[in-house]
C-alpha cells in the first residue's frame, strides 16, 4: 500500500513517491534512434568511484561530479544534440529554460546496474530518460518499521523526474539490466565550486 504522501501513476497503475513523476513514450521511437546515433559517439568513460571502476560507462556536461573526492567541477557544455532534450526535460519538469546545468549520460552494458544512493546534495531536481532498453527502477525508504519500497518498470523512451521527498527522502536503485541500455540524466546544481 502507498503511504500517505504517495501518489499514483495513471500510465502504469504504480504508487510513486510524492514529487515523482512518470512518462512512458516521452519520445517518439524515431526521436529515440536519431539520439542515440548522436549518443553513441560521446567520449564515454568508465565509472570511477572512491577508486573503484564500475560496469558502466558515463560522460557529463556542464557540470561532473567526481566521486574519488574531487566534488563538483565545470566540464564542456552541453552539446548542441542534448540542448533541444534538455528544454522539454525542463517543461516536463515546469522549469525555466536552463535550468537544468548538468547531464549525465550512462552507458549501462548487459548486467551492469547501480546501488541504492541519493543524488549528491549539490544537485536539485533530477530528470532522467531511458533509452534501447527498460530497466526496473527501485526506490525505497527507510521508516520505522524498517523500509516503505515501490517499484517502477522504466520503459524505454519514458521519462522520470524527481523532485521534494521523492528525491530527499528516497534512495533509488537499478539491479542489473538484461541489454544495453542508455539514460540521459539532467540536474540542477544548487552548490557550485568556484573552480
Amino acid at each position: 500500500m502507498p503511504a500517505g504522501n504517495a501518489t499514483l501513476d495513471l500510465f502504469g497503475g504504480v504508487f510513486l513517491p510524492e514529487g515523482m513523476k512518470y512518462q512512458p513514450e516521452f519520445l517518439s521511437a524515431d526521436e529515440e534512434r536519431a539520439l542515440l546515433a548522436d549518443i553513441e559517439t560521446l567520449p564515454f568513460r568508465e565509472f570511477e568511484f572512491r577508486g573503484f571502476t564500475g560496469k558502466r560507462r558515463t560522460v557529463s556536461f556542464g557540470w561532473r561530479y567526481d566521486f574519488n573526492g574531487g566534488g563538483l567541477t565545470r566540464t564542456e557544455d552541453m552539446p548542441e544534440l542534448l540542448t533541444a532534450l534538455r528544454a522539454r526535460a525542463e517543461a516536463f519538469g515546469g522549469l525555466a529554460p536552463r535550468s537544468f546545468q548538468q547531464v549525465l549520460v550512462t552507458e549501462y552494458a548487459p548486467g551492469s546496474g547501480i546501488g541504492w544512493h541519493k543524488d549528491r546534495s549539490v544537485f536539485g531536481d533530477v530528470a532522467g530518460i531511458s533509452l534501447l532498453s527498460s530497466c526496473t527502477f527501485r526506490l525505497r525508504r527507510r521508516t520505522e518499521k524498517g523500509f516503505e519500497k515501490n517499484t517502477l518498470v522504466a520503459e524505454p523512451r519514458s521519462m522520470y523526474l524527481l523532485r521534494g521527498p521523492s528525491r530527499t527522502e528516497w534512495q533509488h536503485s537499478i539491479p542489473g539490466v538484461e541489454s544495453l541500455r542508455y539514460s540521459v540524466t539532467f540536474r540542477n546544481v544548487l552548490e557550485q565550486s568556484p573552480s
